[in-house]
């Protein structure tokens, strides 16, 4: 009896899940990913994982590699 009802309930969780994910507005790929392209173009001056050679101040970036120092 108990497992029958531990059961309903994953079964009617699982319901109400499935009826929340299709209740969500979907846009189209060709939409989303010209959107976030454009959303990078816009903030590429201030993102530190553009390479260097492509931003301003190269030095301002805290993920550049470090120089290595060689001994002889």
């Amino acid at each position: 009896m108990m497992d029958q009802m531990s059961n309903h309930h994953q079964l009617r969780r699982m319901v109400e899940q499935l009826q929340r994910e299709a209740d969500i507005q979907r846009i189209k790929t060709s939409e989303a990913s010209s959107s976030l392209m454009d959303y990078v173009r816009r903030h590429q001056k201030d993102d530190f994982l553009v390479p260097p050679c492509q931003q301003r101040n190269p030095k301002a970036n805290p993920f550049r590699e470090k120089s290595i120092c060689t001994l002889l």
